[in-house]
């Protein structure tokens, strides 16, 4: 059905060459698909208000609903289910509320050719193709903030990530979280909140003390002096290179009193292990803003100012010699342990006192990625902030799914270094930054990983980085072509504001408009949803249409203004690309 609504014709030439995006926005939004979303859902609010003061509906309560982008092109560059969504509340069938807003509508100059009531009651608008135009122009000119938005609530988050133990090499399932967690944080900056990052060193308690001990035995063993590994000690290499290395700088290591040389080698032997993985997450492009160790809590009091606190507040208690906080009372299944009777603080408690320090430095939102195997652990968390007087929404913990490697089908074990898994050091040796960090964005955080090595190296369409990193070293060739080696495109290609883009109109011209137009929506959900992976997923589409478009249509050689319109085209392509993948943290080769 058709509607009729006030203002919604174009005027000739409407969102042609430099039209101005809907509501003459300022030139610091470059969300024009939000711009868009945010115009009607104005003009449908407004379009109520009208009806109820003719008295052609009458609403009680919220006015709730969404304007979203239809997944078939047949049913409109946008629709909304207002009419669905308030029927009951304006007493009226769908259809008939549809049809009284789409009557009421005043669209003034966004640039709607027509609008109608489709379904059930859904509303859907057909613009002017220029409306898709105008991003060429918006990508253009700001090619380093393309994909960023304004979100209405910012907040200060602080996201905690990897976190491994100091006691060994980091494997592939901290690699996974290594850059979940990254680029998280780089699409949450994105979208306006302001987010720092973290990486939580347990360098407390008795697994340093294990470790300590083994680092001993392993330099007595070098010193060819009898030793004996301690009972579930750390294996591998590795523990032998930090010995050799310690022997090294320290030669009379061994000869130092025991206590000095324990106390010694608890918190140097983890301080190398921490470097080592400092050293490997920057070859990753990893960087945290702080490394937050553990003992630093200790020796500031912090984690007996928890227990104090909890005294005060009337929320522990001791029994059998230890110390219990009632976190049954916030919804765990039992009571948990913060000092067992030997009077050796848990590691539980320590982490209480670490989110606690987090909240002090006014963080509003704290995000922790954790493996699956602490599924057990967020309850008990959760309800032990709440015992302190933390609303317990404001900690959201995210749990990471395992990673299996493997080379030709079969899976991959072995680490050269550590003898029992692969490390992350053996994984970039073997197929390099790039491929591993786009490989572990193909799947959502909840979903296990299968990484095929030999598909990470493979320069095939059936590679996923390389198709993509393809498509933009393809595009960076036709400007070689165009114009010149070595020649910026930015200083040849023509003025997008003097270009006819409506020359633009092909199917598959149509379809790479409308995924860079999607950009930033992609950026706004991956933010708001925690799914770092729709960057992938939207990198792997991009690259798609693109290589669709260039095997339909020739870019040089055509008509003087359909070249011009297609090498601009090309050139929005070519920079979201590139802000994509660096967004992902990965390269974007002009050659391959």
């Amino acid at each position: 059905m058709g509607g009729t609504c006030r203002g919604s014709a174009l005027t000739p030439g409407a969102g042609g060459p430099g039209a101005k995006a809907p509501g003459e926005k300022g030139s610091d939004d470059v969300d024009l698909l939000g711009r868009w979303k945010a115009e009607l859902k104005e003009a449908i609010e407004q379009a109520l208000s009208r009806a109820e003061a003719a008295g052609r509906i009458r609403l009680d309560g919220e006015r709730s609903f969404e304007v979203e982008v239809p997944r078939e092109k047949a049913h409109g560059d946008f629709s909304t289910n207002a009419a669905l969504a308030l029927a009951r509340a304006a007493k009226t069938k769908p259809r008939d509320l549809a049809q009284v807003l789409v009557e009421e509508l005043d669209l003034g100059s966004l640039g709607v050719e027509r609008v109608e009531v489709a379904g059930p009651g859904f509303i859907n608008f057909y613009l002017h193709r220029g409306w898709l135009h105008q991003v060429i122009p918006l990508i253009l000119a700001n090619p380093d903030r393309y994909g960023e938005s304004r979100t209405e609530h910012p907040e200060r988050i602080l996201i905690e990530y990897v976190s491994a133990n100091p006691t060994g090499p980091m494997n592939v399932v901290n690699a996974r979280a290594a850059v979940v967690g990254d680029v998280l944080a780089r699409c949450l900056a994105a979208v306006g909140h302001q987010v720092a990052t973290e990486y939580y060193v347990n360098d407390a308690g008795r697994q340093v003390d294990l470790f300590a001990a083994t680092v001993e035995a392993r330099c007595r063993e070098l010193k060819g002096e009898p030793f004996e590994l301690p009972e579930d000690g750390y294996q591998g290499e590795d523990v032998r290179e930090i010995a050799r290395e310690l022997l090294a700088d320290y030669p009379d290591l061994l000869e130092w009193e025991p206590e000095a040389r324990r106390a010694f080698l608890r918190r140097e032997a983890p301080d190398r292990v921490v470097a080592q993985q400092k050293a490997d997450l920057e070859r990753y492009r990893v960087r945290f803003d702080r490394w937050f160790r553990e003992r630093d809590l200790h020796e500031a009091g912090k984690v007996d100012a928890v227990v104090q606190r909890y005294q005060e507040r009337g929320m522990s208690y001791e029994e059998d010699g230890a110390v219990w906080l009632a976190t049954s009372r916030f919804g765990d299944e039992k009571d948990r342990v913060l000092i067992k009777s030997d009077g050796i603080p848990t590691y539980f408690l320590a982490d209480i006192a670490y989110h606690q320090d987090k909240f002090e430095r006014g963080f509003d939102r704290l995000i922790d990625i954790w493996g699956p195997d602490h599924h057990g652990h967020i309850v008990r968390t959760k309800a032990a902030l709440e015992a302190l007087g933390y609303p317990a929404d404001r900690l959201e913990v995210l749990l990471l799914q395992l990673v299996t490697l493997t080379r030709g089908g079969e899976p991959v074990r072995m680490s050269k270094r550590a003898g029992e898994y692969v490390t992350l050091e053996d994984l970039l040796d073997e197929v390099g930054v790039d491929a591993a960090r786009f490989t572990f964005l193909t799947r959502s955080l909840d979903a296990h990983l299968d990484f095929d090595l030999e598909l990470a190296v493979r320069q095939s369409d059936e590679n996923p980085v390389y198709y993509v990193q393809y498509a933009h070293a393809r595009i960076c060739s036709v400007f070689r072509q165009a114009f010149g080696e070595g020649a910026d495109p930015a200083q040849h290609l023509p003025d997008p504001e003097q270009t006819d883009l409506t020359v633009l109109a092909s199917d598959e011209e149509d379809d790479l408009l409308r995924h860079l137009v999607a950009f930033p929506s992609e950026v706004r959900l991956a933010a708001e949803r925690r799914e770092p992976h729709r960057l992938a997923f939207y990198a792997m589409e991009l690259a798609r249409r693109f290589h669709t478009f260039y095997a339909h249509h020739r870019i040089l050689g055509e008509a003087p203004q359909v070249e011009a319109a297609r090498l601009l085209l090309a050139r929005a392509t070519q920079l979201t690309l590139r802000r994509v993948l660096g967004m992902m943290g990965v390269t974007a080769p002009e050659r391959m």
